[in-house]
Parts: C-alpha cells; sequence; structure tokens
C-alpha cells in the first residue's frame, strides 16, 4: 500500500485532495495541523507527502525539514503565496514540486503522478533501513548485511531489493520491475535482463543457508516473502 501523508488546514481542500488521488493500492495520512503531522511521519510509514506551507501552528518547511533530516520521500508543497521566494525556499530545502492555490485537483493529481514515476512506485524510503532476523540493509549508506557478513550490491541491484523489501509479500510484474530498473529505457533491456538480476541477487542474499527471500510467481513476476 502506497500512502501519502496530507497535511492541510482546510478540511474541504484535504478531503478534496484525496478524493482526487483516491486509486487502488493508495492510502493516506490525513492531518490539519503540523502537530498532527508530524505525530504521522514519526509513527506511520510514509512515501509520499503534501504539504501546506501556512499551518495554524506552524508551516510546511519545518515539516519539510524534519523529513529530509532522514528520508528522500517525494514531497510537494501546497501553498497560498504566489511569491518566487516561498519557492525558492521550498526547493532549497529539498522539496521536490511546488502548487499554488487555487488549483486544479486534476493539475495536482498529474504533478503527483509524476513525482511516483519519478521515484518508483512502491519504494518506501520512509526509514532507509531494513532489518529481520537475517538482513540488515542500510541503503542510505550502500551497506548490506547477510548473517553478519556484509556484500557489495550493484546499483541495479540495490534499487530492485529496495523495490522488494519495502513490497512484502506482493507480486511485482516482470514489467513493473523492468520499468522500475531501466526508468527511461525498459524497452531496450533485453527480457533476460531482468532474471540475470534476480538470480544474481538471489545468491548474494542466500549467504550461508538456503533461504532465498525472493521468490518466482511464474507468468508473472517476483515476490519477496518475509518469513519471521
Amino acid at each position: 500500500m502506497y500512502q501519502i501523508l496530507i497535511v492541510e488546514d482546510d478540511r474541504g481542500l484535504n478531503q478534496g485532495i484525496a478524493l482526487a488521488l483516491r486509486q487502488e493500492g493508495v492510502s493516506f495520512l490525513q492531518a490539519y495541523n503540523a502537530a498532527e503531522g508530524r505525530d504521522f511521519w514519526e509513527k506511520g510509514h510514509v512515501d509520499m507527502a503534501l504539504l501546506d506551507v501556512n499551518l495554524p501552528d506552524g508551516n510546511g518547511y519545518e515539516l519539510l525539514e524534519k523529513i529530509r533530516k532522514t528520508s528522500q520521500i517525494p514531497v510537494l508543497l501546497i501553498t497560498a503565496n504566489d511569491l518566487e521566494s516561498d519557492e525558492i525556499t521550498g526547493f532549497s530545502l529539498g522539496a521536490d514540486d511546488y502548487i499554488t492555490k487555487p488549483f486544479s485537483l486534476m493539475a495536482l493529481r498529474a504533478r503527483v503522478e509524476r513525482m511516483r514515476m519519478r521515484t518508483g512506485e512502491g519504494q518506501r524510503e520512509t526509514k532507509d533501513t531494513y532489518t529481520d532476523h537475517r538482513y540488515r540493509f542500510l541503503f542510505d549508506q550502500m551497506q548490506f548485511f547477510v548473517d553478519g557478513q556484509e556484500i557489495i550490491l550493484s546499483r541495479t541491484e540495490q534499487k530492485l531489493l529496495r523495490t522488494f523489501v519495502w513490497n512484502p509479500g506482493i507480486t511485482l510484474s516482470r514489467e513493473r520491475l523492468m520499468e522500475i530498473l531501466w526508468t527511461d529505457g525498459a524497452k531496450f533491456v533485453e527480457e533476460n535482463a531482468l532474471s540475470v538480476a534476480v538470480n544474481r541477487l538471489r545468491h548474494k542474499l542466500s549467504g550461508k543457508g538456503d533461504y532465498r527471500p525472493i521468490e518466482t510467481v511464474y507468468g508473472i513476476g517476483y515476490v519477496w516473502e518475509k518469513k519471521a
């Protein structure tokens, strides 16, 4: 489930945004002030944030700064201030996009979809560390450990691993994985390139045992089965 945090004090607009962006596989955390936004961020899983700049108890810039300390999820700022200085401030703090009120909900939807495509749908970056009984993956530091032993992964393998671990139990089609791995040139990549990448990653993740969490779903794609 791709989760979007909406921090907007106008309740009607907050609800309208959620309605415009609603689709299968997407859920929402709806906050109406800065405090609620911070609470959702600290306690929940967030894949994207839409932040109003002007809030009754603070501003979206402060929450953006907090997010950027630990994550590079896509963030879009919403503001009533049509000033170039505000736009520059937002981008300098790490915003991915910016929209000024009043705006069309269809235009907002298009911007959100563009951000999702840029970052790769389903890649969860709230915390850039994944840990379970055998694995510890530090994506921001590009360090990966199996049974306490470090392994070396290529950029493609890192992107593939990130996609799998943040979508446990979800079957990912070959077509979608190829779009994520080779964003602009998937149609020019040989089909067996994905099989080769998956098999190499499986081998590296097996460590000293036979457990390989990436399972093939024949005729469809692959799934990461998280086991206790």
